[in-house]
């Protein structure tokens, strides 16, 4: 084969390129013989075995057991060595800072919780990341060191422009123009940034709702109410990092906000927001309102009215008010985009199951002329951190499991 090595279609790249397809069907489908690895790559067992020879000499490989269950002795079994590379993300609210880290099969190792109270950074950010991260490092018995790549989800979005974090003003200590100079100063990894919702979109669209979905949205509704857009297979940033900010799109039935300062200032998310369901639910005579964080509160209002049967019973109405006013928002994304799939996330969504979801659906027809899939999301275990640790992950791997270097 001619050509110069390194170029395309050369033995080189051409090795990288089975080499990666192996350890993708190794990721998907947990450790397999080289008969098997052959017959999904297309491989000769010749090349298998030299394939599967080259990833272990390098440590991508393990040689693990043998199968079982089948006349004569077992062909032996290869997985993806889980400490080829790790991944870290953070998921940041303004109550507390949790991190993990994973090995490249994205199993966590390590989980660490910095609770944050209050209204002021007491501790400075740098401080904050850095010692959540330490925290989840010593849980997964490693050091700074090994950790590959690290992302970091918040509320509102760091402006490519400026720097600053937009849309975030509830998040104390994080708005200072210099942070990201200091956090990549901190740090011994690669650190990116991404919103919080953009980053549930990531965990759905990987591992939950929204597989092999190329154009979905998702409504997200916990602290704040929020959307991502997935557009030909990507998330949509916007120019400034906004795009999704729906908690300020003015709707109707919903006061009108003109000053844009704080989280929860806007006009759909004072209509459905998550805080706006305890008050919401006195008004309907819904006698037994629950006390707490108020995200806490609307969680457990959804999850008992979607429980409710009779029509007349004052849950099962919270829920169908509660349904109008999240479509009547959606509407307008949905009119815009036209989106294959709508994921609802986040626990004031999914604590309504299929019954909310249907009556958002139902209510979304008489609103909107096109008529997306709509779906409970999946991932409802840290959602944020999941994302995060998907999206360093993905970058990880594309670098650890490239054998052409």
């Amino acid at each position: 084969m001619a050509g110069t090595a390194g170029t395309p279609g050369t033995p080189r790249v051409l090795r990288a390129m089975n080499d990666r397809a192996a350890l993708d069907l190794l990721l998907e489908h947990g450790p397999l013989s080289r008969t098997r690895i052959g017959k999904l790559t297309g491989l000769s067992k010749p090349t298998a075995s030299q394939l599967l020879a080259r990833l272990e000499a390098a440590g991508l490989v393990l040689a693990g057991g043998t199968t079982e269950g089948r006349p004569g002795p077992g062909a032996q079994l290869y997985e993806v060595n889980p400490a080829a590379a790790y991944a870290a993300g953070i998921d940041v609210t303004p109550d507390r800072v949790l991190a993990a880290v994973a090995d490249v099969t994205g199993r966590t190792v390590g989980r660490y919780e910095l609770p944050t109270p209050g209204r002021r950074a007491v501790t400075p950010v740098v401080r904050q990341v850095t010692d959540a991260l330490d925290g989840a490092v010593k849980a997964a018995g490693l050091a700074r060191d090994d950790v590959h790549r690290l992302v970091i989800g918040t509320p509102g979005a760091f402006d490519p422009g400026t720097g600053r974090l937009r849309y975030a003003s509830h998040l104390p200590g994080w708005h200072s123009p210099t942070l990201l100079d200091e956090l990549a100063a901190a740090l011994p990894m690669p650190v990116e940034y991404e919103n919080d919702v953009n980053l549930a979109a990531v965990a759905e669209q990987r591992l939950g709702a929204a597989r092999g979905h190329e154009d979905f949205v998702l409504l997200w509704n916990q602290e704040g109410l929020g959307a991502a857009l997935v557009l030909g297979g990507r998330l949509h940033r916007g120019w400034t990092g906004g795009a999704g900010e729906v908690g300020f799109l003015p709707v109707p039935g919903a006061p009108l906000v003109r000053k844009v300062s704080r989280t929860g200032s806007g006009g759909f998310q004072e209509l459905a927001g998550s805080q706006a369901l305890a008050g919401l639910a006195r008004e309907l005579g819904v006698a037994d309102v629950p006390s707490g964080p108020y995200t806490e509160v609307a969680a457990a209002l959804v999850a008992r009215a979607a429980r409710a049967d009779a029509d007349d019973d004052p849950h099962r109405r919270l829920l169908q008010t509660y349904a109008t006013r999240l479509a009547t928002g959606l509407a307008s994304l949905v009119s815009v985009l036209d989106p294959e799939l709508v994921v609802l996330s986040g626990t004031s969504l999914t604590a309504g199951g299929e019954a909310l979801r249907d009556l958002v659906r139902d209510e979304l027809e008489e609103l909107a002329a096109s008529r997306p899939r709509l779906a409970v999301g999946d991932v409802t275990e840290h959602p944020v951190l999941r994302g995060a640790l998907e999206s360093a992950l993905a970058t990880t791997r594309d670098e650890v499991f490239d054998t052409s270097r």
